[in-house]
């Protein structure tokens, strides 16, 4: 062909079909590929599904025609898409180039379509070699895409393709009978087996007999959902509050020790080898980030990372994500105050709304007397009986004697109602207030960001390479930007998460110093202090930040992931991985919701009642002030009366 890369069609959804150098040989034409359609027709009947569409890739015309004599039979699917590659007589890394430019183009439709199956039709080791590794490295083959090799090499020359055939969802179809073309066999090959493994057969097809499967298992098993000869792999792991590591019997290996991990990720990995069928063996960094435990399976040291990590678009760029396996949001984590005494604490018995009722009552009661009185009567009212009507009800809520001579009859009901309802006030204001006074306040003053960031001597500890020191530096308006500029100020101190009890021992139960993390690390850190102590010293926030989704990682096209997401999404859905989070470890719900009051036994002193001798002493000033006004008054009209 001129053209490297020439597309007839392509529409969403698609199966497609790569050709490299074809079934070279002296077989004429007419000859090449003669039953080939017949058994990709077979094969692709029990594979696909009525939602899928077709695409074809060839370098070969007579066998691009014979393809075409399949187009009748995939019209019921969505879309059918042909790609021709020239590779005949082309240097090795012209062939490479464009092998590459197909493949980008059908990563892009993968990305838009339901479901693919690649297959790929060739004799030519190079090229078989090449398509490999060009399609794991572009992302073509993920765990939605099926992959069918066709060829006539047998299956010893074929040891290239161990690590495309064992580790993604493929099958390899070969042809026995090189003159006619009258047999194939379909082959698989199981994952994590070493390089010398053999493949076994799942099916045969002849014209005569069709396809026929030889073993219980369909066209493209799920063969990543359960191990049969389980494998051995190596996690990565990791200590930090809520998370330990261990030494403990090796049911493998009787008398010996394996390094184990305790906490939510580790009895989830072990709840998914056994449902999974695998073995594995922990590799412990103790660097006190995440950063390095991520790259152990970056660098294919280990099969999977705990973490649990932050999923992020960059970091699918170099790892896979399971299905996630919790949902977190960070809190502010700071000590609790000393427990104090309310100076005002003898305003609480009563609410702002009582008291404001009261006061009403003082003002519109004597009013209204005062304006009934002057309708009903011939005397004259002044201002000074409108004054009396005042002091008559406030003498009864303080309780003194009042004078009923000469009132009318319904103003002694007015006021023996009023005096009905000042004394239930009362008596329950002097209950309540007894208890009040043994009341200690805990104060929590770090709620929201905005508290922090106004408290001039209040200091952060950040997580060290976590994703939000990295928001809270690239912010450039809003709270965030306010918080990362206290990195600028001096009021930022970086901590790895092992280093967080250490300073929550000492910085942070000072007062001063708060810690910003996830809900449950900060949950841990508190469950854990209170092991050591028995004391609830600390506090989270009722503002949250930063809701992230969490995940364990794996290397990148690992067959793990299908496998694991389904396990995972079965811990999650019952419920089990919060409860391994909230529950696994001792003391873990005692400082959950710890209290902003307690009550105490102790003699009461000044600094119980200094409020109430404010207003003590602001009553006798205000009298005082009052009693002068009065003399002032009296004086400034005896001197009017000399005058005149």
């Amino acid at each position: 062909m001129a053209a490297a890369v020439k597309s007839c069609f392509v529409l969403i959804g698609y199966t497609i079909i790569v050709t490299g150098a074809l079934f070279p040989g002296p077989l004429s034409d007419s000859e090449v590929f003669k039953n080939g359609p017949g058994a990709l027709k077979s094969v692709l009947t029990d594979a696909l599904q009525p939602h899928c569409s077709v695409a074809f890739f060839t370098d070969h015309g007579t066998l691009a025609r014979k393809l075409y004599s399949l187009m009748d039979y995939l019209q019921d699917y969505l879309s059918v898409a042909v790609f021709e590659v020239a590779v005949d007589g082309q240097d090795a890394n012209v062939t490479q180039t464009q092998l590459s430019r197909v493949v980008d183009e059908a990563q892009r439709l993968r990305q838009v379509s339901w479901c693919v199956t690649v297959v790929v039709v060739s004799d030519d080791p190079a090229f078989l070699a090449a398509f490999a590794e060009r399609s794991l490295k572009g992302r073509l083959l993920v765990w939605s895409t099926r992959l069918l090799i066709v060829t006539r090499r047998p299956l010893p020359e074929l040891h290239q393709l161990y690590k495309l055939l064992s580790m993604t969802n493929s099958m390899l179809l070969i042809f026995e009978n090189i003159s006619k073309y009258e047999r194939c066999n379909i082959y698989n090959l199981l994952p994590y087996t070493s390089e010398e493994a053999q493949a076994f057969q799942i099916a045969s097809w002849t014209p005569q007999a069709g396809l026929v499967l030889t073993t219980h298992l369909p066209l493209f098993p799920d063969k990543f959902s359960r191990f049969p000869h389980r494998p051995k792999l190596v996690a990565a792991g990791e200590t930090y509050p809520g998370q330990t590591a261990e030494m403990a019997d090796d049911p493998a290996n009787p008398g010996q020790k394996r390094l184990m991990f305790k906490g939510p990720l580790g009895y989830s990995l072990e709840y998914m080898a056994k449902s999974m069928n695998f073995t594995y063996t922990y590799i412990l960094d103790s660097d006190g980030t995440f950063s390095t435990l991520l790259n152990r399976v970056i660098w294919k040291e280990a099969d999977i990372a705990l973490g649990p990590f932050v999923i992020s678009s960059k970091r699918t760029e170099v790892v896979d994500f399971p299905w996630p396996i919790h949902i977190g949001n960070s809190k502010i984590l700071a000590g609790r105050g000393q427990p104090e005494v309310d100076p005002w604490g003898f305003l609480l018995p009563l609410s702002p709304l009582v008291w404001a009722a009261i006061l009403t009552a003082l003002l519109v009661l004597p009013v209204t007397v005062f304006l009934l009185s002057s309708s009903f009567s011939q005397e004259t009212f002044s201002g000074s009986v409108w004054l009396k009507f005042i002091l008559k009800y406030v003498r009864v809520l303080f309780q003194q004697d009042v004078s009923l001579s000469g009132d009318w009859w319904w103003q002694r009901v007015v006021l023996g109602v009023w005096m009905l309802m000042t004394l239930v006030l009362t008596r329950s204001y002097a209950g309540n207030l007894m208890s009040l006074l043994a009341v200690r306040h805990i104060s929590q003053p770090y709620q929201t960001l905005h508290d922090v960031v106004e408290d001039s001597a209040a200091i952060m500890i950040w997580k060290a390479k976590t994703i939000y020191v990295n928001i809270f530096r690239s912010s450039n308006s809003g709270i965030f930007h306010e918080v990362g500029d206290l990195e600028d100020k001096g009021r930022v101190i970086l901590k790895s998460h092992k280093e967080l009890p250490s300073v929550l021992d000492t910085l942070v139960r000072r007062g001063d110093h708060i810690i910003l993390d996830v809900d449950v690390s900060i949950f841990n850190l508190m469950s854990q202090d209170f092991s050591r102590t028995g004391r609830c010293d600390f506090y989270k926030s009722r503002a949250s930040y930063f809701f992230f989704i969490y995940s364990l990682a794996l290397q990148k096209n690992s067959p793990l992931t299908p496998g694991m997401s389904k396990r995972i999404m079965d811990l999650t859905e019952h419920g089990l991985y919060l409860y391994w989070s909230r529950y696994s470890g001792p003391n873990s719900t005692n400082c959950e919701f710890p209290p902003t009051k307690i009550t105490i036994n102790s003699s009461l002193s000044t600094s119980n009642l200094w409020g109430m001798f404010v207003v003590l002493v602001g009553g006798h000033v205000t009298g005082l002030l009052v009693l002068l006004m009065e003399i002032f008054s009296v004086h400034l009209k005896s001197h009017r009366h000399w005058c005149t």
